[in-house]
């Protein structure tokens, strides 16, 4: 059953989690959601440490730190989002571990970035956000252009695309896009990739074949639809999943994609082994169902 009431927001103070915070934001306007901002303060890993101008001890040290950051999580995004109603929780321990646990006291969706700075580090997947991917069990909402997001007010949703590759996440990623298009009144595309068939040169393949392929997934799609009851317009194009899928999101202008991430166990069937290189190119936010 859908649901989108709690809204879990980890942050670790940098520019990525204001873009991440302003959605946050957006949904809880538009949805009635409340949000909790989080901030995992990793555990040392050694019992002392060398300090200049004498030792400190590194609990003291520790302690220290933990109250400076208390204090930043309790004003951060005061100033660039007034509006912005959340409840901050400190925690301590290994970021992941802790952001996937707390999820699972009752959150409905976990909004945060995929990584860090600069362009190249865009197309990598943060360690910490893949592996809430892989631990968490409620959505996760991320993307690589997070930190760039547009100001709350400006933040809409016309247009939600729901990419699947008919296994056995497909139905689940579907009723998520369908009821988050309804409560927006947007628009809601159903896409799928099917496999390539460019071959080497010198190879034959029937050009009725990519026309077959195409009935059989419609086929399919529709079969979907029917049973989640939705009505969505299909797109179908041949080709890696990653790249039909981030293509036909930015032809059709999609404001969020919605995937199956699977089990922990992650990454069966076409779509799924894709997830993490539509998370990293998508022009738009990803929700991993």
């Amino acid at each position: 059953m859908f649901s989108l009431k709690k809204i879990l927001l980890p942050v670790d103070f940098s520019e990525r989690s204001l873009g991440a915070a302003r959605y946050a934001e957006a949904l809880a306007e538009q949805l009635d959601c409340e949000i909790t901002m989080l901030h995992v303060l990793p555990t040392p890993h050694y019992e002392f440490t060398a300090l200049e101008g004498g030792g400190m001890m590194l609990g003291e040290y520790y302690g220290t730190r933990k109250v400076a950051i208390e204090q930043e999580l309790e004003q951060f995004l005061r100033a660039e989002l007034p509006k912005l109603k959340a409840t901050r929780l400190m925690l301590e321990g290994d970021p992941a571990t802790r952001i996937a646990a707390e999820a699972e006291k009752g959150f409905d969706l976990i909004v945060m970035p995929t990584h860090g700075y600069g362009p190249f580090r865009r197309f990598v997947l943060g360690s910490v956000t893949a592996k809430v991917l892989h631990d968490a069990h409620c959505p996760v909402w991320t993307g690589a252009h997070l930190e760039t997001a547009p100001a709350v007010e400006k933040i809409h949703f016309q247009t939600v695309m729901a990419a699947v590759d008919l296994g056995p996440e497909s139905e689940k990623a579907l009723h998520w896009a369908h009821e988050f298009a309804a409560r927006h009144g947007a628009k809601l595309i159903l896409a799928h990739a099917t496999p390539s068939l460019e071959g080497r040169t010198g190879e034959y393949f029937d050009p009725n074949w990519r026309t077959y392929m195409a009935t059989q997934a419609k086929e399919r799609l529709d079969s979907l639809q029917a049973k989640g009851g939705a009505n969505a317009e299909l797109a179908i194009e041949a080709g890696d999943a990653h790249y039909v899928v981030c293509d036909l999101a930015k032809s059709h202008q999609a404001d969020l994609v919605v995937i199956g991430r699977g089990s922990v166990a992650g990454v069966f069937g076409r779509l799924r082994a894709s997830a993490y290189g539509i998370i990293r190119q998508s022009p738009c936010p990803v929700v991993s169902v």
